[in-house]
């Protein structure tokens, strides 16, 4: 097949295929600042109030992901839109990027986000963002905790390593790629961002996890970068996570299984009172006074 019609392939893919509305939209005005609560915005994109502090992680919020050639861009299209929009978006303390991927690192939506917002993210990685000129950029690697002053209050970002890389390009292999571990009033947040299954008793040394937010598609082919539904799950456990919510799915076909395979079979290996979420769009609020406690998903209008 030729470079030209693979590109051409490539930027008409899905082109006239409609894209299905989320199912729930959230509404992050109503949010309360003493509570833990975490939407699903789509693929690995979270939006999160920490107990008044507002964290937005890998923000893909754009119809398509990959690389900009003039007014094209070259990769997958979504299946589902996202539940909301950067205009939509509250004002942010910290966006959390895990590595480098063009479908975690969206330069078309981080280019729509203010430019006061600190942004945390993975080692040789802050040089893709200069040009964007946001106010702080935090590089850390593994093994490195920094603590960050917001307009609401401290928030303590770990980070460590994973099973994934962190080339944005076949040539940048220097580029660095990270879990997360989020601490705030004594509470914990785990993000995985992309791995395949490999060790997490780490992150629940310190003491259990209250959220835990782990990728579960994308594994067939492609099992030596991304865990299967059951091995997100034995992670999660490892954590010692009480609720978890299953992200990279839904959202764009990335490899062979089906749409549905990948949450079909999370929500077969885990108990459902720890499941968080399922769909785009779902809002979750942690119980904090209860650790047994079963919580319901929050009301979230319907689109």
């Amino acid at each position: 097949m030729s470079l030209a019609w693979n590109i051409l392939r490539r930027v008409t893919d899905g082109y006239f295929r409609r894209v299905a509305p989320a199912p729930y939209r959230p509404n992050p005005a109503q949010w309360r600042d003493d509570q833990l609560t975490v939407a699903w915005l789509g693929h690995a994109t979270l939006l999160v109030n920490f107990f008044g502090v507002r964290i937005l992680t890998d923000p893909v919020l754009l119809a398509r992901v990959g690389l900009r050639v003039g007014p094209a861009t070259l990769g997958p299209k979504r299946y589902v839109a996202p539940a909301l929009l950067a205009r939509d978006l509250p004002p942010l303390d910290i966006v959390l990027l895990t590595h480098a991927h063009m479908d975690h690192f969206d330069f078309g939506t981080l280019r729509k986000l203010p430019r006061d917002v600190t942004v945390v993210t993975a080692k040789h990685t802050a040089d893709l963002l200069a040009r964007m000129r946001f106010r702080d950029v935090a590089e850390i690697g593994w093994g490195e905790s920094r603590r960050f002053e917001t307009r609401h209050g401290p928030l303590a970002v770990d980070a460590f390593q994973v099973r994934h890389w962190g080339s944005r390009m076949p040539r940048d292999e220097h580029r660095g790629y990270n879990g997360y571990l989020l601490e705030r009033n004594g509470r914990r947040v785990c993000m995985a961002g992309d791995t395949a299954h490999t060790s997490f008793g780490a992150a629940g040394r310190r003491g259990a996890v209250d959220l835990m937010a782990v990728p579960i598609g994308a594994y067939n082919p492609w099992i030596a970068s991304h865990c299967t539904p059951e091995q997100a799950v034995d992670m999660a456990n490892q954590a010692r996570a009480r609720f978890v919510v299953p992200i990279h799915h839904q959202t764009f076909r990335l490899s062979a299984e089906s749409m549905d395979e990948p949450i079909q079979r999370f929500v077969r290996a885990l108990a459902p009172e720890r499941i968080a979420l399922t769909e785009i769009g779902q809002t979750f609020v942690v119980p904090l006074e209860d650790p047994t406690a079963r919580v319901g998903m929050v009301s979230s209008s319907v689109t």
